[in-house]
């Protein structure tokens, strides 16, 4: 619902504006945030508050109560909170590159036939979102042998911040999967303490830190637009941690660009989602959600297998 045109407009997280001077996009890694932290001697308690003056600050909505995703409601908080649905959501302005690199030759070798049969028996004999994350979460995702790159499941981000816009009176986000480098991999920057949202878990050296994936599954047959609403909430929050930690290193991504990627999926339909923030016409922050693109992985093997490059 609209707010009545005599209301003063709420103001969400808010990004710098297009006449100031947009700065070329950065390479968000442990280097550059290391590097930038020898350059606050004895951690200027200044510095600590730099992402969020950078963004702007938000309105900030105490509440005692807090609606998860899968409770009536939360759809609408999340609209007013600027999170946009992919109808309502703008293209990525690199949206041409990010084809191009999921367009690109496997560097492993494609499913087999045989492979291919025995995903769509797992599919079929899914009873549940928790067998088809087991069964169906194998074959899907891909395994790195560096130990300092984890993944998490169902885990609830205990040590996010609370009401900094997008998530004002919103449970905090529990995607299904969610993968990135460990806190300790950008030591000796205690970037709990630098940066708003980059630790995911609470009282955990080996957190997942600054993540760029995360994905939702749902069993087959139930319902994809919760789990489109799920993911829409996991990139928006993957957005921000993003945001702030370029912020602290003096950097900002161009306009419309996207780094974040989430996924829904059921087992039958891959959807792959870019994410990004931009300020609408009234200067509020809105967060898009924009479907890169939708694979059948089990109408045809060749389906199957662009779904898996």
């Amino acid at each position: 619902q609209q707010l009545p045109r005599s209301l003063p407009k709420r103001r969400h997280d808010t990004l710098p504006s297009d006449n100031e001077p947009q700065l070329k996009r950065a390479r968000l890694t442990r280097t550059n945030l290391a590097l930038f932290d020898k350059m606050v001697k004895d951690f200027n308690p200044s510095a600590r508050h730099s992402a969020g003056s950078a963004l702007g600050k938000s309105t900030v909505v105490s509440s005692s109560r807090t609606m998860s995703t899968t409770m009536s409601g939360f759809a609408l908080q999340a609209e007013k909170n600027g999170i946009l649905d992919p109808s309502s959501s703008k293209p990525p302005a690199n949206l041409h590159n990010i084809h191009e690199r999921y367009d690109r030759s496997r560097r492993t070798a494609s499913p087999t036939e045989s492979a291919y049969e025995d995903y769509i028996n797992r599919v079929e004999r899914a009873v549940n979102e928790t067998t088809m994350i087991y069964e169906v979460g194998g074959k899907l995702l891909k395994e790195y042998p560096d130990k300092r790159y984890t993944r998490a499941f169902n885990q609830a981000f205990t040590d996010f911040p609370k009401d900094v816009g997008f998530n004002n009176c919103l449970s905090a986000p529990q995607p299904d999967f969610i993968e990135g480098l460990e806190a300790r991999e950008y030591r000796p920057m205690p970037v709990d303490e630098h940066i708003s949202g980059a630790v995911l878990y609470k009282d955990n050296p080996r957190s997942i830190t600054l993540p760029h994936l995360a994905g939702e599954w749902k069993g087959r047959g139930k319902d994809m637009d919760e789990a489109r609403l799920q993911s829409a909430f996991d990139g928006a929050a993957l957005v921000y941690s993003r945001n702030q930690a370029l912020s602290y290193i003096g950097k900002s991504d161009p306009p419309g660009h996207a780094e974040i990627t989430t996924f829904t999926t059921d087992g039958t339909t891959l959807n792959l989602f870019a994410h990004f923030a931009a300020p609408s016409k009234d200067g509020i922050l809105e967060y898009h959600q924009f479907r890169i693109k939708s694979t059948n992985l089990i109408d045809t093997h060749q389906g199957h297998k662009n779904g898996r490059r």
